[in-house]
């Protein structure tokens, strides 16, 4: 085995089947069916343990870890979160109400987006949340007003754009100037914004938040942030009297999807983001803030294998060869959304000499519903076998779809030999639920 195909609990026995969490992958597939999402829990604690550790080893500093939700958000997940001491990052008015309804503590909950509805802010305010990261001028006005019907107050951060494209795909890319998230730091729309919060009686400003972007393997982008956004603090500390409790670096920590990726390890990141603060603060003797981070998919992403079974094969001589499984885009679009590469094995042949290079096609009805340009399987691998795929933990179940009228697969915890289901499998009857007859509507239609 590669080192990009054994990730956590995961092994192979010597019949050559893929294992996670003590649990011959075949049983779960035979158990739960297929499409099948598998998150390695053990793994996932394992994470966050690492990044509790990179925090610990400095002295001095008080520090937060949400997991941002957006990654993955189930009951069973945020519970897991909690039971971990995690903070919670949400973005919508769902993932807040699934926040909620797991017993996640609200004081411990942070409500991010760039166009948080009415009703959403007023669900956060309602259940008294800890922190609103206000991305525009237009949400920090509703939010005063609301805050002052119900004379209420709540803390906030402003969320700024430093400036800094972090290396990664562009769709991911978030902290340049030209982003639809944030406050622009260098045209001087952050500053407005500080002045206009510091003015607002309802709202407590105890800090500033910045994502850089997604999938990044060095630390430059998060060092780079943290001197611009720590160089005009100090101006707005001077200038405007402002006071930072927080400084939220977002989150974008790298993961391993295939043998080309080299993320470093979580201290390196810790390392480098807790140094520059310090280093930054003293060079503008200012106190040092709080320091808050948001990880996903970097908490989920390598613990999640999904399953499929394979299906039909095609040969076009001297040009590809095609083997069929029963999910696809609608259960993993990353792909097909931003050309995300993934590795895999046939999970019950893991073992025999990979010989066959194959593209794995997913059963929606779109030439681009290919989950694997290349990948070299098996001769041997065909009709009813198993395949892995691997890290698939975070924006694969969280942006899943309907496309083509494909129930949504079902959601498996796997640890010490015991499964849980965490998510059923939706049916047909699912896919209608919400569906209004013709013969319900009015005549007039």
């Amino acid at each position: 085995m590669g080192r990009i195909a054994v990730f956590g609990t995961q092994e192979i026995n010597r019949d050559g089947h893929l294992y996670i969490g003590g649990i011959d992958t075949k049983d779960l597939a035979r158990e739960f069916g297929t499409p099948l999402y598998v998150y390695d829990t053990a793994l996932i604690k394992d994470k966050i343990n690492q990044f509790k550790k990179a925090f610990d080893k400095h002295e001095g500093i008080t520090w937060q870890i949400a997991y941002a939700s957006k990654a993955f958000s189930t009951l069973a997940m945020i519970q897991l979160v909690n039971e971990q001491g995690l903070s919670l990052d949400v973005v919508s008015g769902g993932e807040l109400f699934t926040a909620l309804k797991a017993g996640m503590d609200p004081k411990r909950i942070h409500f991010h987006g760039n166009n948080k509805s009415e009703s959403e802010l007023a669900m956060a305010l309602d259940a008294r949340i800890g922190a609103v990261i206000v991305d525009n001028r237009d949400e920090l006005e509703l939010l005063e007003r609301m805050c002052a019907e119900r004379d209420q107050q709540i803390a906030i951060l402003l969320r700024v754009t430093p400036g800094i494209e972090a290396h990664t795909h562009e769709f991911i890319m978030t902290g340049q100037d030209d982003s639809k998230f944030g406050f622009n730091l260098a045209n001087g729309m952050a500053q407005q914004a500080v002045q206009q919060a510091l003015q607002a009686a309802h709202l407590q400003l105890i800090g500033i938040h910045a994502h850089i972007g997604s999938q990044i393997f060095e630390t430059d982008g998060f060092t780079g942030a943290i001197r611009v956004m720590l160089k005009h603090v100090n101006k707005w500390t001077r200038e405007l009297g402002f006071a930072l409790n927080v400084l939220n670096v977002g989150g974008g920590f790298g993961i391993c999807y295939t043998e080309k990726d080299r993320p470093l390890p979580i201290t390196s990141y810790i390392d480098a983001i807790v140094e520059t603060a310090e280093e930054e603060c003293a060079r503008y003797r200012l106190p040092l803030p709080a320091l808050w981070i948001e990880p996903g998919r970097s908490i989920v992403g390598e613990a999640g294998t999904s399953l499929y079974t394979v299906g039909a094969a095609k040969t076009i001589p001297g040009i590809r060869n095609y083997l069929s499984v029963d999910g696809g885009m609608a259960d993993n679009i990353r792909p097909s959304l931003y050309q995300a590469e993934y590795q895999a094995i046939c999970a019950n042949r893991a073992l025999e000499p990979k010989t066959n290079k194959v593209a794995i096609a997913g059963k929606c009805c779109e030439s681009g519903d290919i989950l694997i340009k290349e990948l070299m399987l098996p001769e041997t691998c065909s009709t009813g076998d198993l395949l892995a795929v691997f890290s698939t933990g975070a924006y694969g179940y969280s942006m899943a779809s309907h496309y083509n009228r494909i129930a949504n697969p079902a959601v498996v915890f796997v640890e010490n030999g015991e499964a849980a289901l965490v998510v059923r499998r939706e049916s047909y009857e699912d896919l209608i639920r919400y569906d209004v007859p013709l013969k319900n509507l009015s005549p007039n239609i």
